[in-house]
């Protein structure tokens, strides 16, 4: 069985910032794309932010120069550095991967961290 765990959520003001991070644990061969995305109320789940096995990465323009993604190959942990926190960040943070189990391929969501954006 394989789980992503994520964390870092919170409540941050505007201009601030949050590091999420998404562990994945139990029987991995391998883990490729990995990548974040996020759902506000009442809107649909959006990709905000991918990286690849090998590191390259690609961002949603709303969050390019403000978010950075990176991931640790050792610890198979995906992680989310937000800056210059606005309000429209506001949303459900999901990790997701792309894993080679046991049981081969495999697509893995995590539960879902909160970010709240306020003054």
């Amino acid at each position: 069985q394989v789980r992503l765990e994520e964390s870092g959520g919170g409540l941050v003001q505007p201009g601030g910032s949050l590091r999420l991070s998404c562990a994945a644990s139990g029987s991995i061969f391998a883990i490729y794309d990995m990548a974040w995305y996020r759902q506000a109320p009442g809107q649909e789940r959006k990709l905000v932010a991918t990286i690849t096995d090998r590191g390259s990465t690609n961002l949603a323009d709303s969050v390019k120069g403000r978010f950075t993604i990176s991931r640790d190959n050792i610890r198979n942990t995906v992680y989310l550095q937000m800056n210059n926190l606005e309000p429209e960040d506001t949303a459900v943070y999901y990790c997701n991967a792309e894993i080679i189990t046991v049981r081969g391929r495999i697509i893995a969501w995590g539960q879902g961290t909160q970010a709240t954006v306020s003054s």
